[in-house]
């Protein structure tokens, strides 16, 4: 080891001994700090990941490995030192591993001085350390490999220039072969061939932070077969030709092309192994969650996967094949026979592509595609099929993939792969079950605890128990054995079902009619496992609607069952403009009752009559307005029932300037001010603004040469307040992977410390510390008045709430005032039916909520608007996509579906860095630049003062003589 050590040493004293060495590393650093910043445009795409420092890496390495080994063996050839290095008592293999080891030294130096990009863009954004440990670990293979070609060629030449251009041929001829550009010209097998030798392709796999032993093992092999040939190479130089050494000879390359064959075959070995990796990334978005392997557990029957792949397609999705390829395998490993997988190309299947076309309704996607010869139009599919039973989901390339635009074309990657094909699973397994199957599914049965006092109950409440207690009767004889039913009289009873406990645990207290002050009860509990459920008692106790109510908690509390999302959206209003002309409504909210209907069963409801649907999970309130008591009384009454409930609400809507044409904003009526203030959410009359804002098109009013020019313009927008993960609950479900929320028109909030005492609240959301309030509802800029952003700021800068959830016993908004539901006259008897006609309330209103009630407050009714999202996605899609995704996260939490919000919160979502001005990224710019200088000069008076350290090598002769 001493020998390779003093080898490595030497070499690294004479690559130093020379300014070249520094010159090669400083060329390297500079352009990979201008690729970074001006070629990919950093600031640019406000992208808080260092995917751009390895863009070009294997190509800046081919060169600067090139440079560094062009004259490790040419220039001893050159000089004559070889010969005299070959006749050391130390073999060839110890030389080149010495040399191989001072390059790779310097390799390695150029990229850590190289880390000041990553440190950057952590400081400035929620940066992912995974993919940087994978980017760097896939750089140093690469210039191992480059290293090993550069030091075997420079064996081969004495002629440095030429070993130059020699390794940069042969190390971009590897580099190209499993690039983009190459891999359009072939398909199928030649395109699997091809990704399988260039060093490019395994480059990207382990730079997205996913390390694959079949990777590490190419990369070593293709070191390794180098290295031996230039061992090779050097030992040839010191043969004889004649016969006494052709053994020798015979053996030593036998043994080298032998090695080489073998590391080959292990290559074609491992190559079809899946599974042998390590994911580097933060949330592990390239391996499965513990959530989708509990889903493929409770799979009864046998699930298809099926993938149509075709191998001629569309250049950008060949790359995408080999990694939906490798993630179904996980599927099928996980479903322990359960799962099986099919990646099929349809066209060379007849009856399957029939199949996929008749029954599926699965079609070929045309992609314009084109060589060096002509342009053609392919048709290609790119579909996952998954079935279970009579069940079947569809996903299709534009559920599949995302495309960016970046400075070198089209980037185009998987969304969230195992998102959305779990999801689709989840459909399918739980759309095929019924409530039998679902609670033959249970590890132990559930228990349904009918809680009636039948001696105090009004005789016209007696039927709906009989009621009760028969559909609870036929539903426990279909589960055969999995339903247990069980009748408690609480007044009587002890223990868990005294009253005094239930209203503790479960805030059931006993109810009374208005015109009675005898007490009874009327509840069931449900037991699944660890959880348990209210079911309330329903104004209509008719078999149909008592069964709903049963068969829906049970959904509920099963786990992983299809939830049900209520949407309240304001009634369509015919709007006009300045001319009168009929315009669409200003407020819609198709993207995100789209968005919802993936995961749940989402439906529109109607709260004109008082009552939420039995079967609705969680009700979400869309820019309330025009409200009337029963509707809010539907709102409170459940929440009472520990329903969960997400209003997205401010003081102002947009709204059509009758004067300018343009938008403005009016007033909210009617809407649920008054009630969320009783529940301890305040909604404040005023406006936020703040200096951390996204922009927004703004039609504005330039003077050219004395002429008023009307022009759209993305200007910086106090009003859009641009919310980041500084400004969000820390660890909260409802945040996970959000990098950014644009809150439009948002009021601030206030949470009545009083009223909340008891419950568990969190602020969601909040803006910066440079956000004011403003009290007019003109949302013009002037930027005469205000050249900053148009708007004044008005008293002090501070951060105000914008969103906030609380979780707990909520008192109603009617307890003590008579039902809204009920027209009975002052003084009239009020009658008790088991088909109570719409307009009559046999009961009164729940007083207090279970403690598993849910609320959301968010101050915004426009941030999800379609129109707004429309408009700020023209400026950038990743804000229009974060706001649905904060509400979808919100509604996983509101109804407890942790497992699709632990997926989603995996995935590979935008992370983005934190506004900056001009000045601020030329700062950071220039910063990186006088960091990467200053170390270059460290690093070379470090070695000039460990140069002027050694010492000379003394003459004897001269201390003879007394000269020394």
């Amino acid at each position: 080891m001493r020998q390779i050590l003093a080898i490595t040493r030497k070499e690294l004293r004479s690559i130093f001994g020379s300014p070249l060495a520094l010159i090669f590393i400083g060329t390297f650093l500079l352009v990979t700090l201008f690729s970074f910043f001006w070629v990919e445009r950093f600031f640019a795409r406000g992208i808080a990941d260092v995917r751009p420092l390895f863009v070009w890496m294997p190509l800046l390495l081919v060169f600067l490995v090139a440079a560094l080994t062009m004259r490790q063996w040419s220039e001893e050839q050159r000089s004559g030192t070889l010969e005299m290095l070959l006749t050391l008592p130390m073999k060839p293999w110890k030389m080149v591993i010495g040399k191989f080891l001072a390059t790779m030294t310097l390799v390695a130096l150029a990229l850590a001085l190289t880390l000041g990009l990553p440190i950057t863009v952590s400081m400035l954004g929620n940066l992912d350390w995974g993919p940087v440990i994978g980017g760097y670990l896939a750089a140093l293979l690469l210039a191992s490999a480059y290293t090993a070609m550069g030091l075997f060629i420079s064996s081969k030449t004495d002629n440095q220039i030429v070993a130059l251009i020699l390794t940069v041929l042969l190390g971009g001829a590897f580099y190209l072969l499993g690039s983009s550009g190459v891999l359009g010209f072939v398909s199928g097998i030649g395109d699997s061939i091809l990704r399988a030798i260039g060093t490019s392709s395994r480059f990207e796999s382990i730079e997205r932070g996913v390390v694959d032993v079949r990777d590490l093992v190419y990369y070593i092999s293709l070191t390794i077969i180098f290295l031996l040939l230039n061992i090779l190479s050097l030992d040839s130089k010191r043969w004889s030709r004649g016969e006494r050494t052709k053994g020798y000879r015979f053996n030593r390359s036998l043994g080298v092309w032998l090695a080489v064959i073998n590391l080959v075959f292990l290559n074609l070995w491992l190559f079809p192994l899946q599974g042998l990796r390590a994911d580097l990334t933060q949330n592990r978005q390239y391996s499965l969650s513990q959530s989708t392997k509990d889903l493929l557990g409770t799979v009864q029957e046998p699930l298809l996967v099926r993938a149509y792949l075709s191998e001629q397609t569309h250049p950008l999705l060949a790359p995408l094949r080999t990694q939906i390829s490798d993630m179904l395998r996980e599927y099928e490993i996980a479903g322990k026979g359960k799962v099986k997988v099919e990646v099929i190309d349809p066209s060379n299947d007849p009856e399957l592509e029939a199949e996929a076309n008749q029954n599926y309704g699965i079609r070929p996607q045309p992609f314009q595609v084109a060589d060096r010869y002509q342009s053609a139009l392919v048709n290609a599919y790119f579909n996952i099929l998954v079935r279970y039973a009579d069940q079947s989901e569809v996903l299709g390339v534009d559920d599949l993939i995302e495309v960016q635009q970046d400075s070198s074309g089209l980037d185009v990657n998987l969304r969230n792969f195992e998102y959305d094909l779990t999801r689709s699973i989840k459909k399918t397994v739980y759309g095929f079950q019924d409530v039998n199957s679902l609670l033959a599914s249970l590890p132990e049965p559930a228990k349904l605890t009918i809680l009636a006092t039948p001696d105090s109950l009004p005789a016209e409440l007696l039927e709906g128990l009989e009621t009760i207690k028969k559909v609870a009767g036929e539903l426990a004889a279909e589960a055969e054995g999995n339903l247990v039913i069980e009748e408690v009289n609480p007044q009587t009873a002890s223990g868990r079902f005294a009253p005094q406990n239930l209203v503790d645990s479960y805030g059931i207290q006993p109810m009374a009619t208005f015109l009675s002050n005898d007490s009874f009860y009327l509840y069931t509990l449900l037991d699944v496992g660890d959880k348990t459920q209210v079911i309330y008692p329903i104004n209509d106790l008719s078999e149909a609607n008592i069964r709903s109510s049963l068969e829906s908690g049970l959904k509920r509390s099963a786990p992983g069952f299809l939830k049900v999302v209520g949407i309240w959206t304001p009634p369509t209003e015919a709007t006009q403009n300045q001319f009168g002309q009929q315009v669409p409504p200003l407020f819609q909210a198709g993207a995100i009752q789209e968005q919802l209907g993936v995961d749940y069963e989402s439906q529109i409801v109607d709260l004109s009559t008082g009552e939420v649907p039995t079967a609705v999970d969680i009700l979400l309130v869309l820019s309330p307005k025009n409200l009337d008591d029963k509707a809010r009384y539907a709102i409170d009454q459940f929440l009472m029932r520990g329903g969960s409930v997400i209003v997205a609400g401010g003081n102002y809507n947009i709204a059509i300037d009758q004067m300018s044409g343009g938008l403005g904003l009016e007033e909210v009526q009617g809407d649920l001010k008054e009630m969320l203030e009783h529940y301890g959410v305040s909604i404040g009359s005023e406006l936020v603004l703040d200096k951390q804002n996204a922009p927004f098109p703004q039609e504005v009013m330039r003077n050219v040469q004395g002429f008023q020019i009307r022009e759209i313009q993305a200007i910086d927008y106090p009003f859009f307040v641009n919310v980041t993960s500084k400004g969000m609950a820390e660890g909260h479900p409802t945040t996970a992977s959000v990098p950014a929320v644009m809150m439009a028109w948002a009021s601030p909030l206030t949470v009545d410390e009083a009223k909340t005492a008891e419950m568990e609240k969190d602020v969601l959301l909040s803006s910066s510390n440079n956000a004011w309030l403003r009290t007019s509802p003109d949302i013009q800029p002037n930027f005469d008045l205000n050249p900053e952003d148009g708007f004044a700021v008005e008293g002090d800068l501070q951060s105000y709430p914008l969103a906030v959830a609380l979780r707990g016993s909520f008192e109603s908004f009617f307890k003590g005032k008579p039902s809204p539901l009920d027209d009975a006259s002052e003084g009239e008897e009020t009658t008790f039916t088991t088909d109570t006609p719409e307009g009559s309330n046999a009961l009164s209103a729940i007083e207090q909520s279970a403690e598993s009630a849910r609320l959301v407050v968010i101050s915004s009714s426009e941030f999800i608007n379609d129109l707004v999202l429309q408009l700020a996605g023209n400026l950038g899609q990743d804000r229009s996509l974060n706001n649905l995704q904060f509400v979808q996260n919100a509604v996983d939490w509101s109804v407890e579906d942790a497992d699709l919000l632990s997926i989603r919160s995996r995935g590979s979502h935008t992370r983005i860095l934190q506004p900056l001005d001009e000045t601020q990224q030329r700062t950071w710019e220039i910063g990186n630049y006088l960091v990467a200088i200053i170390a270059l000069m460290a690093i070379a008076g470090f070695w000039q003062v460990a140069r002027r350290r050694q010492r000379p090598i003394i003459d004897f002769s001269d201390l003879d003589r007394g000269e020394a």
